[in-house]
């Protein structure tokens, strides 16, 4: 599906915090994906390029054994996507529990419309601005608004079609990115006056205008400028704009990093994201 939701850098690095005076933390991951390739032994992974052996890198896993888990192998790279539990001193997780299978599943994340849905439901105005061309042209006005706080498209309406589940590129061509029953949602910053308006001259489908707080400018300026306040490697960046946030992928957080976060940019404005969570 078409969606300018989210605006992702992915960073392939290693590291992080969370290791006491006394002795090394405990910590868990439930579905982080370990690889093993000719030219280094088995390592935590954020994400993996797609390519046939995969790639990818992060801190030293001590403890693995290969022979004990399922695992993909292809040209001496081995690979797999697994429940992880051991200390970790700064740098590398060293196990304290054989590895097991992800448990669940992550839900997919949903882009409704905040508006409520106008009396009779959500509807075309202008059927001649109702189209792909003109959903296009409206969404490329809005890429060079500075004041834009976020642009996506709600189609929850696929909810309502028996069997839909998106999984099925077939099924996804034939009912999704329908201009007719889409809604097209932006947030702005600032003055409101006049930015319905403005969006109608080119669209003519269901539309939802609502208030932003920070533009998706400023979001993309933090997310580029984050590493240099993380003081630890990272391993990704992205900016959520239905939060208005720039999350930040870390292996290990903590209280003290995430309040120097607020006193800089503003409480919640900056999420750390961490792979591996505290044992309790």
């Amino acid at each position: 599906m078409r969606s300018l939701a989210f605006l992702a850098v992915m960073v392939l690095t290693a590291c992080g915090s969370g290791v006491t005076a006394d002795k090394p933390v405990t910590y868990a991951a439930n579905a982080v994906s370990v690889l093993e390739n000719p030219d280094h032994g088995p390592q935590l992974c954020a994400a993996m390029a797609e390519s046939l052996p995969p790639q990818c890198g992060g801190p030293d896993i001590v403890g693995w054994d290969w022979s004990k888990v399922q695992h993909e192998s292809v040209e001496g790279t081995k690979w797999g996507h697994y429940r992880v539990v051991g200390t970790w001193d700064g740098s590398r997780l060293t196990l304290t529990e054989s590895p097991g299978a992800v448990q669940g599943t992550p839900k997919e994340r949903r882009f409704d419309s905040p508006c409520p849905v106008p009396e009779g439901g959500w509807r075309p105005v202008d059927p001649a601005k109702t189209t792909q061309e003109a959903l296009e042209a409206t969404q490329r006005r809005l890429e060079n608004e500075a004041a834009v706080g976020g642009v996506w498209l709600d189609q929850s309406y696929l909810d309502s079609i028996p069997g839909y589940d998106g999984s099925k590129p077939e099924w996804a061509e034939k009912y999704a990115n329908d201009p007719a029953k889409l809604v097209l949602n932006v947030k702005f910053t600032g003055d409101m006056t006049g930015r319905e308006a403005w969006i109608r001259e080119s669209w003519g489908g269901a539309l939802c205008v609502s208030r932003a707080q920070r533009s998706q400018e400023a979001l993309r300026q933090i997310q580029e400028s984050i590493g240099d306040d993380l003081s630890q490697p990272f391993t990704s960046t992205s900016v959520d704009i239905m939060k208005e946030q720039v999350v930040a992928g870390v292996w290990v957080a903590d209280e003290e990093l995430q309040q120097r976060l607020e006193d800089k940019y503003g409480e919640g404005v900056v999420l750390l994201q961490a792979a591996l969570k505290p044992v309790q």
